[in-house]
Parts: structure tokens; C-alpha cells; sequence
């Protein structure tokens, strides 16, 4: 199992649209990816990132630290790319 870490951008936090945005791509990699807040160092219970509701009942804000975490061939690339997302602002309306 691959395991990354990253700093949440957006000012709002994981919240409507950045999670809108997180979910969607999550849900479209070829690989199952679970997220977790972090607290103290250590992870909290994961979600399925591809899950709106479950993004927001993290209540990550903006500046904390989330866990990413999938398994298969795939997951590395797959979490560096989510990674890279969640280091933005995703707050700014995203083109279609």
C-alpha cells in the first residue's frame, strides 16, 4: 500500500467545491483511494475520497494535513497526482 501526505490549500479546506473537485478525480483513477486527516502525526480513520459527503465530514481546514493511501500498480502515480491537487487552491472554479 503507497501512502502520501499533503497540505491542504484551499482557504475554505475540504469543503464543497474542493471537495467536488477532489472526489471527481479521485473516482476517475484506476485505483481505490482512501483519505484520513491527520492529527497529532498520525492518520484518523480513512474515507473514500471519491466520496463528497465522507471529504467533508473530515472537516479538514485549510493548512492541515491529509493522508492519501491506495493500493495496486498504479498508486504511486495516482497519489502524486491527488497530492499535486490538493497542494492548490481549489476554491477558484475549475475550467470544464
Amino acid at each position: 500500500m503507497e501512502h502520501r501526505r499533503a497540505v491542504i490549500a484551499s482557504t475554505v479546506g475540504l469543503h464543497a467545491r474542493p471537495a467536488a473537485v477532489l472526489a471527481r478525480t479521485a473516482g476517475n483513477q484506476p485505483v481505490a483511494v482512501h483519505i484520513a486527516k491527520v492529527a497529532d502525526g498520525a492518520a484518523g480513520d480513512p474515507v473514500d475520497a471519491s466520496s463528497v459527503l465522507g471529504l467533508m465530514a473530515l472537516g479538514v481546514r485549510h493548512g492541515e494535513v491529509v493522508e492519501l493511501s491506495a493500493d495496486g500498480t498504479e498508486a504511486a502515480a495516482v497519489l502524486d497526482t491527488l497530492v499535486e491537487l490538493l497542494e492548490e487552491n481549489l476554491d477558484q472554479p475549475q475550467p470544464a
